[in-house]
């Protein structure tokens, strides 16, 4: 197998460990580059020192895409900063290439109907990185959900924060994409996890509605801190659902819960717990999954993209969905801005 990198910084690096892993030698990975930084990035995100990207994991490297995708590459890992992902991605789907692409999709709508058109017309697989729906206490959620434990979903609150300056250790976090509006970050669309596994469960939003800004000291010209309600629907009853994120708590957090007319889920993500409880209050257990290795997420992601390549699988998170959590950002960044509610009809691109 040929794999195209597209962006060599943490995650792409970790993508990078994870198929010599998964492959071994049995792939050839190429990459396109613009700095072309020599830089090993280690699992703990931190510089290893006297070491070569290129040389450490056998890459040839290109400053030219149109040189790399003549290669012919089996697959493109789009791993860029967010406002660079549709140009790659849409040339990598015409040279007939499938795509795992780095969320969010992109930063805006522009051309992502393009690149929907062209993966059906080519037939190809084209994922999204939301890694999150592979982790262990969502699918325990899905399972309660599925299994009604709490019956009729009545609300839903979750929160995502921690401190953009301990993001990366590598670099700088004034000059990371997720602080700088020109390479599309900001903390909707840097988190945007939380709105796809909240899509993913509960369903489109009929409306968006949102409120925070750049509140902190923090340097950068993007919103830290935004808190939104999206008003979801889960077999024709409403379900007012409210997510929190920033870019400023110490120590990080990442929960969420789902209340019910006959019960409650409580998730924790950094315990990596989930807690059901009954109709009357009381505890009903504790599904652990303590010692879960976070690399074990990305690990099933891309043998889950392997899979659909090999057409083993069918694509758990295909660039359509991909599309519709992208504009459920995108909708709560216009009502940031207006301060106006956003109906989901009227917004967006005519993905479905």
């Amino acid at each position: 197998m040929k794999v195209l990198m597209v962006g060599l910084g943490g995650v792409g690096q970790r993508h990078v460990r994870n198929l010599r892993a998964v492959l071994g030698s049995e792939v050839e990975i190429l990459a396109y580059r613009s700095r072309k930084l020599p830089q090993v990035i280690t699992e703990r995100l931190e510089i290893e020192s006297d070491a070569s990207v290129e040389e450490k994991y056998n890459i040839q490297s290109y400053t030219d895409l149109d040189s790399a995708l003549s290669r012919e590459p089996d697959a493109v890992f789009v791993c860029n900063p967010s406002s660079l992902h549709m140009p790659v991605a849409c040339a990598a789907a015409a040279a007939g290439c499938h795509l795992l692409i780095e969320k969010p999709l992109s930063h805006n709508y522009d051309r992502v109907d393009e690149l929907i058109a062209l993966v059906q017309t080519k037939r190809l697989v084209a994922v999204v990185g939301y890694q999150l729906r592979f982790h262990p206490c969502l699918k325990r959620v899905q399972a309660l959900l599925q299994q009604q434990a709490i019956g009729r979903v009545l609300a839903v609150r979750a929160e995502v924060g921690e401190y953009l300056p301990n993001w990366h250790r590598y670099e700088d976090y004034r000059q990371m994409y997720a602080s700088r509006r020109q390479l599309g970050g900001g903390v909707i669309l840097s988190q945007i996890h939380e709105l796809d596994y909240l899509y993913w469960l509960f369903g489109l939003p009929r409306r968006v509605f949102a409120v925070g800004g750049h509140l902190s000291s923090l340097e950068i010209d993007v919103e830290d801190v935004a808190s939104l309600v999206l008003e979801c629907s889960m077999n024709g009853h409403p379900v007012p659902v409210q997510v929190h994120m920033d870019y400023v708590q110490r120590p990080p957090t990442r929960t969420c819960k789902v209340i019910g007319d006959e019960g409650k889920i409580s998730v924790d993500f950094h315990a990596l717990t989930v807690e059901h409880f009954d109709g009357n209050g009381t505890f009903v257990e504790t599904t652990s999954f303590a010692g879960f290795d976070r690399n074990r997420l990305f690990l099933d992601e891309l043998q889950h993209f392997l899979a659909c390549v090999d057409g083993k699988q069918s694509p758990l998170i295909p660039v359509r969905d991909g599309a519709q959590s992208l504009r459920v950002a995108l909708a709560a960044q216009r009502s940031l801005s207006t301060g106006h509610v956003v109906e989901m009809s009227s917004f967006g691109g005519g993905a479905a």
